[in-house]
């Protein structure tokens, strides 16, 4: 959830430090499986490994060329690889992640970094809007330009990435970076009158990524109609139907039947840590 006085076309501001929590859960979990990915028997030494950023600066990462189409990675498209990958803390993600971190490293390394089906969808998502990122990203898109105006001087994006860099020299520059809502029409229509008494039910992990907890705290109090369902242990974006918690899907079917919202917050755990 987004507190309403951030909700903006930049509303990623502010995730940095959920991004690297959630960075640091999935190196732990890759460390404990350095026999199978190679990225370091540490976290520290898998975040190290990560940090291909530094040579994609000097050059770009080549990817594929071989069973599968050539990629340049340059310094602006490996945080989004980094960042694409934390959205999700099940296992089936986590190994996905680290597979295409090992192919990544490959390629700092000069070596031929072949990407499995998963990375190579994600990179035609990411380069050439490939399997539908391209219509994914431009109704996302205009739904926030819409709402809100951004920023339209390239200069106020630029002195922000280069703050960023300092405390987050990662994540910092790309949640600061310039969208296509800096050139977009300014939106046409009010915003939406919400009732503070209408009830609705919210749903928010504690380590989410995207939508971080404190927003959803935030919309929560200022919402009295509200019950938020928070699920602890969990760096997941994305719950209801999707992650197999009972404790949130039965909560949110019984929302959707009856209308009723319970009559508490609720908490809930994660199926498994993933610690």
């Amino acid at each position: 959830m987004i507190a309403s006085a951030r909700y903006s076309p930049r509303l990623l501001v502010g995730t940095e430090d959920a991004n690297e929590r959630a960075l640091r859960h999935w190196a732990a979990w890759a460390a404990e499986r350095d026999a199978e990915y190679g990225l370091g028997a540490t976290r520290e030494a898998v975040l190290a490994t990560v940090r291909v950023r530094r040579t994609a600066a000097e050059r770009p990462l080549v990817i594929g060329g071989g069973s599968s189409p050539t990629y340049r990675l340059d310094v602006h498209t490996v945080p989004f690889i980094v960042f694409n990958g934390l959205s999700d803390d099940t296992d089936e993600a986590r190994r996905s992640f680290a597979s295409a971190v090992r192919t990544l490293h490959r390629a700092a390394q000069g070596r031929h970094a072949e990407p499995d089906a998963d990375f190579a969808s994600g990179l035609d998502f990411l380069l050439d809007g490939g399997d539908g990122g391209s219509a994914y990203g431009s109704v996302q898109t205009a739904i926030l330009s819409g709402d809100v105006a951004a920023p339209r001087d390239p200069e106020v994006y630029w002195r922000d990435v280069r703050r960023s860099r300092e405390r987050h020299p990662l994540m910092g520059p790309f949640t600061h970076d310039i969208t296509p809502c800096a050139f977009w029409d300014r939106p046409r229509e009010r915003p939406t009158a919400v009732r503070r008494d209408f009830p609705a039910l919210m749903v928010n992990a504690m380590g989410d990524p995207r939508t971080i907890y404190a927003g959803a705290s935030a919309m929560h109090a200022a919402w009295p109609g509200s019950r938020l369902v928070t699920v602890t242990g969990s760096d997941r974006h994305g719950l209801y139907g999707a992650y197999g918690d009972d404790c949130v899907d039965s909560t949110v079917n019984a929302y959707l039947r009856t209308g009723r919202l319970p009559s508490a917050d609720v908490t809930c755990s994660a199926p498994r840590s993933g610690r």
